[in-house]
């Protein structure tokens, strides 16, 4: 069943959310936030939640939210966690775009910043470097394969990637 979704995945710091917010400008699109839909059922940042539960329990809470928006949400674009392409639902929410980018080119975009420090006080995973490389790995061949749609993004200009984006979808 087509549903109408978007989903935007990719590592942590590859710019889901900002790309998302300028698709939204660009287009008639609808966008939510999986992070922000646990923040307010938590009533805490994911950062607390990473903190005080543990990652397990965050897992969780994605699950939970995969499946709500299999159910209730359609039309929409999906601005997710760097870890929440692993929902076994993924493709019956939406159509799944992957926004690729290098380590190095996610931590220049977010070493550039304005709110340079802000971005990485919020992704706890980006305190150790060789951890989050790892991770990010281990990562990359998962993204491609639940993947419909692969958008570059590295050094790239946010209005020739949602253009590119909009064109694609």
């Amino acid at each position: 069943m087509n549903k109408g979704n978007i989903i935007l995945v990719g590592f942590m710091g590859v710019g889901k959310g900002t790309i998302a917010r300028e698709l939204v400008k660009q287009s008639s699109l609808f966008a939510i936030d999986t992070d922000d839909l646990i923040e307010s059922i938590e009533n805490r940042k994911v950062k607390k939640i990473f903190e005080q539960d543990g990652e397990q329990y965050f897992r969780n809470l994605e699950k939970r939210c995969a499946l709500w928006l299999e159910e209730n949400v359609s039309n929409t674009l999906i601005s997710t966690g760097g870890g929440f392409y692993k929902q076994e639902n993924l493709n019956k929410i939406g159509k799944v775009i992957y926004l690729q980018s290098s380590f190095e080119g996610i931590l220049n975009r977010i070493n550039n910043s304005e709110d340079a420090q802000k971005k990485l006080k919020k992704r706890p995973l980006l305190k150790n470097l060789e951890e989050a490389k790892k991770l990010y790995d281990i990562r990359v061949s998962d993204y491609i394969k639940v993947a419909d749609i692969i958008i570059n993004v590295e050094n790239r200009n946010i209005i020739d990637i949602t253009e590119e984006i909009l064109e694609k979808i």
